[in-house]
């Protein structure tokens, strides 16, 4: 199957893109945040089959809008960035259609790697007011902070303070690489 971008290397158009997390706290109340420097480098073949990424986030670059929490964030505690202060992504399969697949890989936080599958959509290509081409996608996946080692919590009554499991969240729009 043809794919409706064209085909060659693209990145990440940062100031147009999130990478964003949701943990539970006390078990009912949702916590977001964000990473502000993150790249990617997208290959486009001439299938999903023949496309691939390869990701970076600087866990440093934490925000919860509480810079208490992202202090803590930014210890070995939540992401274990404070020890190893990359999270990387590395495609290994993209299967699906072309308006929604998946996009299976290598995720290595805390420098542990293991398989993980984000659900993702293609939103569609434009050019934008300056004449340049851009690509949008969302994906979605969730990940356990203890299958990477990360061990951190407080028992409270009926849980944990911090929830084990991390939805992450991706809005990502792409231009062609220069």
């Amino acid at each position: 199957m043809s794919l409706p971008i064209d085909q060659g290397s693209w990145v990440i158009d940062p100031s147009h893109s999130s990478v964003a997390f949701i943990a539970k706290h006390l078990g009912f109340t949702k916590v977001r945040g964000t990473f502000s420097d993150f790249s990617a480098q997208v290959t486009v073949g001439d299938t999903l089959e023949n496309s691939s990424v390869n990701a970076e986030v600087n866990l440093l670059s934490v925000s919860t809008g509480s810079a208490d929490r992202d202090t803590h964030l930014k210890g070995a505690d939540f992401f274990g960035g404070s020890e190893d202060p990359k999270m990387t992504f590395v495609s290994t399969k993209i299967s699906g259609s072309e308006e929604k697949f998946t996009l299976s890989g290598d995720l290595t936080i805390n420098g542990k790697t293991l398989p993980t599958d984000f659900e993702a959509s293609f939103e569609g290509t434009v050019q934008d007011p300056f004449g340049n081409t851009k690509a949008g996608f969302e994906a979605k996946t969730e990940i356990n902070r203890t299958d990477f080692g990360i061990e951190w919590n407080v028992p409270i009554a009926g849980g944990l303070l911090v929830s084990e499991k991390v939805q992450v969240e991706l809005e990502i729009q792409l231009m062609p690489a220069s």
